[in-house]
Order: C-alpha cells, then sequence, then structure tokens
C-alpha cells in the first residue's frame, strides 16, 4: 500500500487554496454565461422596443394630438367666429381624444403650428413628394388657387385627406371648403373657413385598412384634386390606386357600411353612399342601422333642406342651437360659446339618448340636392365622447315644427 505524501502545513494551505480557485472559476464561468445570456435577451428586447419607438417616431404616419404627439384618434370643433372685428374668434377651436375624451380648449389657434391639424398635415407637406407615402386630398369645393378645378354635382359632397406609409397611416374627414392646401403651397388655414363652424375626425388605422377605405371613397366619387399612389402600394391597395385614377363604382349597391379598426384597436362604423342612392344619408340608413334616434348638426343654409324626420322607427332631428358652456360651466371655449347652426358649416350627429351611444362625424347635408350625391359619416361607439357631443345640444327642431330643449 502506497503510503500518502507527507504535507507541510504550507503545502496543505497552498493546495486548498488551489482547490477553492479551481471552484470558484468554474462557478463565476457558470454565473457568467448565465449573465451573459440574461444580457443577450435583454439587448434583443431594448433593440425591438427602440424599433418600435423608432417607427412611431421617424416616419410612421400618424395622427398627431394637440400635444404634438402620435395619438390613436382625436375629435376637433372649429368654431365660429360670431365677432368678426376679432378675426381670432373664428380659428379657435375644442378638441378631445383617444386619451382625454372631454372637451379641451385648443392649444394652438388653428392657422398656427403645433395644433393637431397643422401637426398631422405637417407629414403630408414633408413626405408627399418622398414616392414612400400614398395620399389622397379630395373636396367638393378645392382650394381657391386651383382655378381649373370647378367641380359639379356629379361629384360626391366630400371632404377629406387620406395619407400612409407601407405601415400605418390616417383618414382625416373635415368639412372645411378650400382646405388642406396642395403639397407644394404648404400647411395654411383659408380665410374662407374662418367664419363658420367646422368639424375634423382623424382616425390612424394599419395598412390593411386602406384597401376598405378606398372602396368608401369610390362610392362617394369625391373630386380628388391632388393624389399620388406608387405602384408599390397597387398590389395591396387596388382600390385606392383605382380612385385616384378617375375610377369609379358602376354597379349596385350605391351604399355600404363597413367596420374599421383603429390601429389602437377601436371600431368605427363608416357609412359610404353613392350619388345612386338617391335619399337621406341619416333617416333612410344611418339611424335605421344604428337603430337610434340621431340629433343631426350641418348647413342648414343651403337651399331644400330636409325637415326633422319622425316618419319612421328611428326620428332625425334637426339641430337648432349648440353651446360649449354647458360642457364647461364657463365660456373658455371664447366669446360665443352658444351659437346658431346657420354659423356652424360642420357635420356631426349624435344618438339623442345614452341608450345608444353613437357619435358621428362626416362631410354631407340634409338637403334634396345631396340625396343624389356621395358622402358619408364615421361613427363611433363610446360613452364618454357621446357625452361630450350630446352636452354641446341646446335646441332642435322637432317633427312638430317646434324647438325643443
Amino acid at each position: 500500500m502506497k503510503k500518502k505524501p507527507n504535507l507541510s502545513l504550507t503545502d496543505f494551505a497552498f493546495a486548498k487554496r488551489s482547490q477553492m480557485s479551481a471552484e470558484t472559476t468554474n462557478a463565476c464561468s457558470h454565473e457568467s454565461t448565465k449573465v451573459g445570456r440574461y444580457l443577450d435577451v435583454m439587448l434583443l428586447l431594448c433593440l425591438f422596443l427602440l424599433s418600435v419607438l423608432s417607427n412611431v417616431t421617424n416616419g410612421a404616419v400618424s395622427c398627431y394630438s394637440d400635444n404634438g404627439e402620435p395619438v390613436d384618434w382625436f375629435f376637433l370643433y372649429k368654431l365660429p367666429n360670431s365677432e368678426k372685428e376679432f378675426p381670432s374668434e373664428g380659428l379657435r377651436y375644442m378638441y378631445l381624444d383617444s386619451t382625454n375624451r372631454s372637451w379641451s380648449v385648443g392649444m394652438k389657434l388653428i392657422n398656427e403650428s403645433g395644433g393637431a391639424v397643422q401637426k398631422t398635415l405637417e407629414q403630408l407637406y414633408k413626405l408627399g413628394k418622398s414616392g414612400d407615402v400614398a395620399y389622397v386630398l379630395y373636396n367638393d369645393q378645392s382650394p381657391k388657387s386651383m382655378v381649373n378645378k370647378a367641380v359639379g354635382n356629379e361629384y360626391g359632397h366630400t371632404k377629406g385627406v387620406v395619407l400612409l406609409d407601407q405601415s400605418q397611416g390616417f383618414w382625416l374627414v373635415h368639412s372645411t371648403p378650400h382646405f388642406p392646401p396642395v403639397i407644394s403651397e404648404g400647411y395654411s388655414y383659408p380665410h374662407s373657413g374662418i367664419h363658420n363652424g367646422q368639424s375634423f375626425l382623424c382616425v390612424t388605422y394599419p395598412y390593411k385598412e386602406f384597401d376598405s377605405i378606398g372602396e368608401q371613397l369610390l362610392l362617394n366619387h369625391p373630386e380628388c384634386y391632388e393624389s399620388s399612389v406608387p405602384e408599390t402600394f397597387e398590389t395591396d391597395l387596388p382600390t385606392l390606386f383605382k380612385l385616384v385614377s378617375g375610377g369609379t363604382i358602376d354597379t349596385p349597391p350605391w351604399n355600404r357600411q363597413t367596420d374599421l379598426t383603429s390601429l389602437g384597436g377601436t371600431t368605427f362604423s363608416s357609412f359610404a353612399k353613392g350619388g345612386q342612392f338617391e335619399d337621406d344619408l341619416y333617416a333612410a340608413w344611418v339611424a335605421p342601422t344604428l337603430g337610434s334616434n340621431l340629433l343631426v348638426q350641418f348647413w342648414p343654409n343651403s337651399v331644400g333642406v330636409l325637415p326633422s324626420n319622425c316618419s319612421l322607427p328611428q326620428h332625425v332631428y334637426n339641430i337648432n342651437e349648440i353651446s360649449f358652456e354647458s360642457h364647461h360651466g364657463n365660456t373658455q371655449a371664447g366669446s360665443h360659446s352658444g351659437f346658431s347652426t346657420h354659423v356652424d358649416h360642420s357635420k356631426w350627429c349624435v344618438s339623442d339618448q345614452n341608450a345608444n351611444t353613437w357619435i358621428c362625424v362626416g362631410d354631407i347635408n340634409r338637403n334634396h340636392g345631396e340625396e343624389h350625391r356621395g358622402g358619408g359619416t364615421v361613427c363611433l361607439n363610446d360613452q364618454e365622447v357621446w357625452k361630450s357631443y350630446r352636452q354641446l345640444v341646446v335646441k332642435y327642431e322637432d317633427c312638430a315644427d317646434d324647438s325643443k330643449l
């Protein structure tokens, strides 16, 4: 039997230190591997989040809030100017969006840089000629600089802007004549849009929704006064390409309702009719489809205005007077917190009772002539937004020709 060598105390201590060092090295190596894997995962996660943030802040087309940040959707109400000696009064607006569903006073004037409408459309003027986006500017009253763009009644009574890249974009529905300017002119707000109230609804949609939006616009048959849909978009969005190429829908049905889901997951219901529909958008279709009586705000100074209609199960009432004072309890909306619809060119409707909490913003009036023109409205079922709009209605026309509170 071989004897173990005798170790001095010094040799024994050295041997133990060597053993402990080896064990520590192995343990550290194991922990280092675990930490390395963790750091790799965290690095990949950070890179992913940075790519998402970069997509939101550096190029992805979106509606913008009054704070200058991307937002899923917003409603904006440009107030009328009831005092001509103070023209800035006609540039003020009220605002709400997906992050705050109650009215607040606009942070800017609508003709200034930095507000929701300007910031949203700024993308059009920066990116429009890049070839990386598709856009459609349409209006039955095109900008006055386009002297050869007189629009006949064969076109829809429609106003709006579509802008998108190949990931997402926005659809802005509004009521302002001669707006917005063509890309070469940059952003401005027309003097003709100052005196009367105007409405705006902007929704950010994922890329896949824009073919359906194109189909809605084909039914409307709008006057597209400036547009571009590059070939890279054509395969995915044939209806939008057909629209800007002058295409139309020539066979029934002459109306179409479709649900559109915003980038943030909110469902909007779009109603579009062609001129061949030959009936009132609201009484004949929107109210029955939503199953709700509607209070409708539209331009009442046109020829052949339709009266309130109680002939069907769902009634449609014309609004006579609007006030933001009831919402705020003060006059922070300006010197004209209450106003007649005769100085309000906006186009919207709201359910009369909270059993159905619909609010719709569109571009068509209630008159005989526009029964024979294309147009539409985009609706949202939301308790808070409905309340914000419903509280604006001070008086409306009952079917017995008297005004109700």
